[in-house]
């Protein structure tokens, strides 16, 4: 789906703030009400926007420690069983099935380093993971974002 700069300017402003209500970011974009509500409606229709939960910092629940963690798996059942028992262990944040020697590629986080063997072992014993490697991040320089896409989008239009 394409967006246009009214989408864009409309999820910046959500980015930025999202705790504003549909009736400020008419005010603030200079729109109606119905349009912002239809805009973002559509959006959310579309999977453009998938969420609007708070993000919760893992290293201010006491996780400090954050890791890649790459896997090599028995290809006899595909990706999706192991995922799925990956998915019970608290500390894997997020799974991509990727390219390359590897088959999976985790962010987990740990309390500490010695944290991180047992949830490294925890993926380990899950039935159809072969082999793991793994490197800690030591710093986040930049961090998860999307909003240079966003801004992108109605430059360059859909391609």
């Amino acid at each position: 789906m394409s967006i246009d700069e009214l989408d864009a300017r409309l999820l910046n402003l959500l980015t930025v703030e999202p705790r504003l209500g549909v009736l400020e970011c008419s005010r603030r974009l200079n729109v109606a009400r119905g349009t912002v509500q239809a805009r973002l409606d559509r959006m959310i229709a579309r999977g453009v926007v998938t969420g609007f939960g708070p993000d919760v910092s893992p290293q201010a629940l006491g996780y400090g420690v954050m890791a890649f963690v790459t896997m090599e798996i028995k290809q006899v059942a595909g990706h999706d069983p192991v995922a799925d028992r990956l998915a019970l262990i608290p500390e894997v944040l997020e799974v991509h099935t990727i390219t390359g020697g590897s088959d999976l590629l985790s962010r987990v986080v740990a309390r500490s380093n010695s944290d991180l063997q047992r949830v490294i072992d925890q993926i380990v014993d899950v039935q159809g993971v072969v082999r793991t490697s793994s490197v800690i991040a030591l710093d986040t320089p930049v961090p998860y974002r999307v909003l240079p896409l966003v801004a992108d989008v109605p430059r360059r239009g859909s391609r």
